[in-house]
């Protein structure tokens, strides 16, 4: 599925990704720098922090549990940051419990990831989510004129208390 999606798609991005967990620190950042992302890596959010005020980077993946600091006090403090309160924030979480999606949008992050991140369906499952950021939708969405570019379809999130998960849309 990845090789349908142009390996420049995210090419020269200053990317950061936040994660305690080895694996999906390193299939995210391994993933999007194949796919042309400078990223930049932390394993807590203090360490993020710094390194989202230091390269104030195009969009962040952050686990929502780490030591240190966990990953809502990081997107607390970074929606307190003028400099930093408009950068679209992805969370990452292998807890993904009724309600969760709700409570991360409602502390600020656009989306989420359920891991563990899979190589083969990592990149696909993370530009699906771009495409639904306007900040980064129209620089996605004007790559899709260069020759081989595939951008998956914005993804159609119900409404929050619907009762409706992209899981199971079809559950009422």
């Amino acid at each position: 599925m990845a090789d349908e999606i142009r390996t420049d798609m995210l090419r020269d991005w200053p990317v950061l990704v936040v994660d305690d967990d080895p694996a999906s620190l390193e299939v995210a950042t391994f993933m999007m720098g194949f796919y042309g992302a400078k990223v930049s890596a932390a394993t807590n959010g203090e360490e993020g922090l710094k390194l989202a005020q230091a390269s104030r980077p195009r969009f962040i993946l952050t686990d929502l549990s780490m030591p240190v600091m966990d990953g809502w006090t990081l997107l607390a403090h970074l929606k307190k940051d003028p400099r930093l309160a408009d950068i679209p924030v992805i969370a990452l979480t292998a807890h993904a419990m009724t309600g969760d999606r709700e409570r991360a949008m409602a502390a600020g992050c656009h989306n989420y990831l359920t891991k563990p991140l899979l190589p083969s369906t990592f990149i696909k499952e993370l530009v699906t989510l771009l495409v639904d950021i306007p900040s980064i939708s129209a620089d996605l969405i004007s790559k899709e004129n260069l020759p081989g570019a595939v951008i998956p379809p914005p993804i159609s999130t119900p409404p929050i208390g619907t009762g409706l998960s992209q899981e199971n849309p079809s559950n009422a």
